[in-house]
């Protein structure tokens, strides 16, 4: 869709979509949106802006990164003018309206489909990966700590928000640990054998890789989420709640260091 800057990826649409529940990020705005095959540019906004001259123009980034997700917010064409303001409406602050959004929304969907969750889990657990490897210790990360290691910067906010969830997932795969399930194990192989492809597409051969990982572990985050996704739109779920779920269910597995590096023990 679109060229340079408003060039979205299909993926990044649905994503858009999907955690904003098609609903205006403006605080108190009800107002429903286009829905992803008909999405149109005057809902899609830049946080910072898309071209120069722009709100919030950013000289420093590329078109890539403008158009990415973590670049953009939904708003109605009111509250998109409003926010034109850009001593009112600062990056930080149509950053923080987006999380508070998304995490709203987030909250009642888990309220009103409490299946979700375990969807999602069925559905990576059915990835055919061949033969299940022997399952790993599941080392469990203070998430700052690893953050700092691999000097996370985007995703942050994602992480430190989505990890109160965790208490959730593990009770989850504690129930079907105690029905003789392995899906546990088979998902978390399956995250960790996608994140092992994707991070050897940015390490190569280097002597370096953890300074490569880095410079590209927001890259490396989205990159595992996109393959995950892209691998499960088949199944016949809905598709707010498996993209809601795949976050869920990765950030778990970053604390269970299945997504980048752990860091060394002092």
């Amino acid at each position: 869709m679109g060229t340079g800057a408003r060039n979205y990826t299909t993926p990044t649409i649905k994503k858009l979509y999907g955690l904003s529940g098609n609903i205006c990020a403006f605080p108190g705005c009800l107002n429903i949106l286009v829905n992803t095959k008909n999405a149109k540019d005057s809902n899609i906004c830049h946080i910072e802006g898309a071209n120069e001259g722009s709100e919030r123009y950013n000289s420093l980034m590329t078109d890539k990164q403008r158009a990415d997700y973590s670049n953009l917010i939904l708003l109605c064409i009111q509250h998109h003018d409003e926010t034109n303001d850009v001593e009112k409406y600062t990056v930080d602050i149509l950053q923080k309206m987006k999380q508070d959004h998304e995490s709203v929304y987030l909250n009642q969907r888990i309220k009103s489909n409490p299946s979700m969750l375990k969807n999602t889990i069925n559905a990576i657990s059915n990835i055919d990966l061949g033969e299940l490897k022997e399952s790993e210790s599941l080392t469990i990360i203070d998430p700052q700590n690893k953050i700092n290691y691999n000097s996370i910067k985007r995703n942050i906010a994602l992480i430190q928000e989505y990890k109160v969830y965790s208490a959730k997932v593990n009770s989850l795969y504690d129930e079907l640990e105690s029905q003789g399930s392995i899906k546990k194990e088979k998902l978390l192989s399956v995250i960790k054998d996608t994140y092992l492809r994707i991070k050897g597409k940015y390490i190569l051969n280097s002597d370096n890789a953890i300074e490569l990982i880095r410079q590209n572990s927001d890259n490396i985050i989205d990159d595992v989420y996109d393959e995950l996704y892209s691998k499960m739109e088949s199944y016949n779920l809905f598709d707010e709640d498996l993209i809601l779920g795949i976050r869920l269910i990765m950030v778990d597995a970053f604390i269970r260091c299945k997504i980048l590096e752990e860091p060394p023990k002092v």
